[in-house]
């Protein structure tokens, strides 16, 4: 599967339509710009994440798919159909939003089956409990929205939403009303009922760790605009800004200057080798490496001489603050560790584990 920032189809060239395209996509709010010449293209079955800090243009390109927006410029496609303009209702799409907006009056099966009675279709019965066993909600149906459990209400709303089996489903921060203990389950479920029913997820997050759980490709927005577009590997283990590589996790990013074709000569430290490509010589940089990458027994190419200035016992590792002549360096140890606060340690890690971003001004 590949998820990429396009161009405007050629003459003559019929490629297969995605489920979703965007084509120098505009949108303002009076002398703000939202979202700035966005061109992106989401094929059929995946799981595909706009991912943020607020006001960076994530709601509103979700809002303008879904026809409650319309853009100032550019255009969108549904299935390879010109939606631009379309309202709502007429488009091959529904929403998830975090408030759920269940009708308190109906039970849990005329939640789900309302759409489906709207229509007039036929086998309402049917296709309800099929999706309330999609959603694990069977036997569940005669409760009232207040009888069920955020978590609950939640898969209600997904039901509702899946049971017209539109083309594109869209969620716009459907778990951000629930604990940090349900979110979590509710990640693993939503994942787990969209490769079930293979309709194409577009979901809406500023949780980095949400995203990288859940979908096959992330959008990093900021902006307005893709400050990169990829798998959450590829995101999380080469980043090519700064901005992603902050959003993403924890990073330490060490400035210098590129020195050789594998090296940076970073300031105050000296050389440090780098497994990945390189900009010409004298180009300013930052070196990156997460965390869990470093050691404190000073294994690998690269080391950093520094002290302990804080310890953190976190569960599943051991934080270390290490102060070194680069700044301060945050080391993960998956063990309780023996440094203390005031040691003496070398930091340590291999060149594959580095990567570069330009450094920003």
């Amino acid at each position: 599967m590949t998820v990429t920032a396009v161009d405007e189809p050629r003459a003559g060239v019929r490629p297969t339509p995605a489920d979703v395209s965007l084509y120098g996509t505009t949108k303002r709010f009076d002398d703000v710009v939202a979202v700035d010449d966005l061109s992106l293209e989401i094929p059929h079955g995946s799981f595909f994440a706009l991912l943020g800090p607020s006001g960076c243009g994530k709601t509103t390109t979700l809002r303008m798919i879904g026809g409650f927006e319309e853009p100032d410029a550019g255009r969108i496609q549904i299935g390879g159909a010109d939606v631009t303009g379309v309202p709502p209702y007429r488009r091959d799409v529904n929403t998830v939003f975090q408030s759920y907006a269940l009708f308190p009056h109906l039970n849990v099966f005329e939640n789900v089956a309302f759409g489906l009675r709207r229509r007039k279709a036929k086998n309402v019965d049917a296709r309800v409990r099929e999706l309330l066993g999609v959603v694990g909600l069977e036997g569940m149906d005669k409760r009232k929205p207040r009888q069920l459990s955020g978590g609950q209400q939640q898969r209600v709303a997904l039901a509702r939403a899946l049971v017209n089996n539109p083309r594109v489903l869209l969620l716009d921060e459907p778990l951000g009303a629930l604990d940090l203990k349900l979110r979590k389950q509710m990640q693993l479920e939503l994942k787990r009922i969209q490769s079930e029913v293979g309709i194409t997820f577009v979901h809406v997050t500023h949780d980095q760790e949400e995203a990288m759980t859940m979908a096959d490709a992330i959008a990093v927005m900021n902006n307005g605009r893709i400050e990169q577009l990829g798998t959450p590997s590829e995101l999380y283990e080469r980043p090519r800004t700064e901005f992603v590589a902050g959003f993403l996790g924890i990073s330490n990013l060490l400035r210098g200057t590129v020195a050789l074709d594998d090296g940076v000569r970073v300031d105050g430290v000296g050389e440090i080798r780098v497994g990945s490509p390189l900009p010409a010589s004298g180009s300013r940089v930052a070196v990156g490496v997460r965390p869990e990458k470093l050691n404190l027994d000073g294994e690998g190419a690269n080391t950093l001489h520094g002290t302990v200035k804080e310890r953190a016992y976190t569960g599943v590792a051991t934080q270390y603050l290490v102060e070194t002549t680069a700044g301060i360096v945050t080391v993960f140890v998956q063990s309780s560790g023996a440094a203390v606060e005031g040691d003496s340690v070398t930091v340590g890690w291999d060149p594959q584990s580095t990567f570069v971003v330009e450094e920003a001004t």
